[in-house]
């Protein structure tokens, strides 16, 4: 019978039937991977936690020159700021209008005595009317005319011909620069100039 049998030879028996070599290495892998999964898990701890540290300082850091700004920042300063550059640029733009009124005035007056200067320069060193022919008394007759309409006329410096009218109108304060084209008729051009007047 089994039980027949001295229990010790049993367990040598039983010790020897059973191989417990590859479990004890399966034990010993799974205890070194589980070594090596706490190392690494560790090593990842101590980054996050090294970062969260840096993440921290940074954000006090950050904090600390927000309250700074803050304190310094006056919103009463910030917006006397702005109105006293809005009044600048008023008082700029303002000034620049004003010198364009008074450029164009120049030019207004500065057409003028180029006109009279024509005209005196037409009627020559004594005063009198240059030339004398009857032509030529009429081409003075229309310039007068015109000049006294306040057209001036302008000639071509190649050819002679009058190629351009200036008309100034004083009731308007406006000032139309014509440039006399053959292609258009001298009606069209006598229509233009009493409309423009």
């Amino acid at each position: 019978m089994l039980l027949e049998e001295d229990p010790s030879v049993l367990i040598q028996h039983t010790i020897a039937n059973f191989n417990i070599g590859p479990d004890k290495l399966a034990v010993a892998r799974i205890s070194e991977s589980l070594s090596t999964l706490q190392q690494a898990r560790d090593l990842r701890l101590r980054e996050a936690e090294g970062a969260l540290k840096k993440l921290s300082r940074q954000l006090a850091s950050m904090q600390a020159q927000h309250d700074e700004l803050t304190a310094t920042h006056s919103s009463a300063a910030h917006a006397s700021e702005i109105a006293r550059l809005d009044t600048h640029k008023f008082r700029v733009a303002k000034a620049a209008s004003d010198l364009e009124v008074e450029t164009e005035r120049l030019q207004a007056q500065a057409a003028d005595l180029a006109a009279r200067l024509q005209e005196l320069e037409l009627q020559g060193v004594d005063g009198g009317e240059v030339g004398g022919g009857p032509v030529e008394d009429e081409v003075l007759l229309r310039l007068k005319v015109y000049r006294s309409l306040g057209i001036e006329i302008e000639r071509d410096e190649k050819d002679g011909e009058f190629n351009k009218a200036i008309i100034r109108n004083d009731r308007k304060g406006d000032v139309h620069v014509v440039n006399i084209d053959r292609k258009f008729s001298r009606f069209f051009y006598a229509n233009y100039f009493w409309q423009t007047l």
